[in-house]
């Protein structure tokens, strides 16, 4: 099939004039062995050919996990495949972001394709935690193919290890400066964590409830005195 060629032809060194990411060839973002177990795939070579971004939609919501590498012989799941053919198309800023939001919603492991490719191909700090950040609270299940089976994490788990971690699905990750840095250097707004409200509201609850039980405590405590204080009155009256 010309697939194939013309994937190895764009990672040819002499021939390749497209657009770089981050000073560079897209594709070379995964490693070369990545790179040469993907291209000759029985997915990429079936699945793949012929994609475009519209098609590629098709494909990304029949996905049923995540995942990099798996199996003894390091093979590349859909997954992988789909998102080396996301840095070979390099779709519009609106494709993806249509494929993290609207369509997203229904079709989970389609956020996390889009996602994985906006810490790949974002080059703006700022852009990839802004853009990220809003999903660290979907709690959605996703199922991830690891080297030796299989694994339960999540879309906020997963969004996290994009903007946490260095390496995630057989990929070692362009270098992000950390959201403190960026904040200080105020080129991102300080992020207010909807967990930090609900602490904040915890908090304040606990406080009244507190009150109350002072308030308790003083009118048993007033209750007591008077009732002494009418006893000793009996028996001054009563001697």
């Amino acid at each position: 099939m010309a697939h194939a060629p013309d994937a190895k032809r764009a990672l040819d060194e002499r021939g390749y004039t497209g657009t770089l990411l981050h000073g560079d060839n897209p594709l070379k973002l995964f490693e070369k062995p990545v790179r040469d177990r993907i291209v000759d795939s029985y997915y990429w070579k079936e699945q793949c050919f012929g994609l475009n971004a519209a098609t590629l939609l098709d494909r990304a919501v029949e996905l049923t996990f995540i995942g990099g590498t798996y199996g003894i012989a390091q093979k590349p799941t859909p997954f992988l495949c789909l998102a080396f053919k996301m840095l070979q198309l390099l779709p519009e800023r609106e494709v993806v972001m249509f494929y993290l939001q609207q369509a997203g919603e229904e079709y989970k492991y389609l956020r996390a394709l889009a996602a994985f490719y906006v810490r790949l191909a974002w080059e703006k700090d700022e852009d990839v935690y802004v853009t990220l950040e809003p999903y660290l609270s979907d709690a959605r299940k996703l199922k991830r193919r690891t080297r030796e089976g299989w694994a339960l994490t999540y879309v906020d788990e997963f969004v996290d290890d994009l903007l946490c971690k260095t390496r995630v699905c057989a990929t070692t990750l362009p270098k992000i400066n950390p959201r403190g840095f960026l904040e200080d250097e105020d080129r991102i707004e300080s992020r207010v964590s909807a967990l930090g409200e609900e602490l904040e509201e915890m908090e304040g609850s606990e406080g009244e409830d507190g009150n109350g039980v002072e308030e308790v405590g003083e009118m048993r405590l007033n209750g007591n005195a008077e009732s002494e204080g009418s006893d000793e009155d009996v028996e001054m009256n009563g001697g």
